[in-house]
């Protein structure tokens, strides 16, 4: 993956971030690379799950990158705690292999999706910036087995409630979503602008009462709203 250049607003108030990482030499060049970001802001350090878990109460970050292997508390486990205690914040797990089971369990329960630790400071940084946007890091292969997870727990589910009406095009772009693209991807699908997109997603949040992407795509498949086979 290249290089993306945005262009960003300079009166925009920076991602504050956190970086959680037992390795220091990695975590510590990560921190002086994203420091040199202008619209970064890196607020705190961690070298374990425990740690990480009291950081971002104290400093209330927009985005953690949380490695996935750690002492103490795992990064499934600091996941899941931070999601707790600050729902606002986005979680991107940093992994050596995207076929770990602790990143699938991670995403699912809640982290925005993952890095590979071998990614340019420049993905990163892009990383950072879209996911701070409420979009996610999932490649293809790994929105269709939380899919196929999401139609299982659907099955067990008998409480089923009024449907919101969603407008065709607007179930067009959650088809895409649960695809795994991103907004970038999913506007030149469908012809139709990045912009048009974001208001799309920000409307089916907004109808369905959720407050993620994952969440809406889960919720599209309980309700039968997607014909994905």
């Amino acid at each position: 993956m290249g290089a993306v250049s945005v262009l960003q607003d300079p009166a925009a108030e920076p991602v504050r971030v956190i970086v959680v990482d037992d390795q220091e030499l990695f975590r510590r060049g990560l921190v002086m690379l994203l420091g040199v970001e202008p619209d970064i802001e890196v607020v705190g350090e961690a070298g374990d799950g425990v740690t990480a878990s009291d950081l971002a109460v104290s400093t209330m970050p927009d985005v953690v990158l949380l490695d996935v292997r750690m002492p103490k508390r795992s990064g499934l486990q600091a996941c899941m705690r931070i999601k707790e205690e600050v729902p606002s914040a986005r979680i991107i797990m940093l992994t050596v292999s995207d076929e770990e089971g602790d990143l699938y369990e991670a995403v699912k329960n809640g982290a925005s999706g993952y890095l590979l630790k071998d990614s340019s400071i420049e993905e990163v940084a892009q990383a950072i910036r879209v996911v701070a946007e409420g979009q996610s890091l999932i490649s293809p292969s790994m929105a269709v087995k939380l899919i196929d997870e999401f139609k299982e727990m659907s099955r067990a589910d008998r409480d089923q409630v009024p449907t919101p009406r969603l407008t065709d095009r607007e179930l067009e772009v959650l088809r895409l979503v649960a695809k795994g693209l991103n907004n970038r991807e999913a506007a030149k699908e469908l012809f139709i602008s990045e912009n048009t997109v974001k208001n799309h997603v920000r409307n089916i949040l907004e109808k369905l009462q959720l407050h993620s992407r994952m969440e809406a795509v889960m919720y599209a498949v309980r309700e039968k709203l997607l014909d994905i086979p």
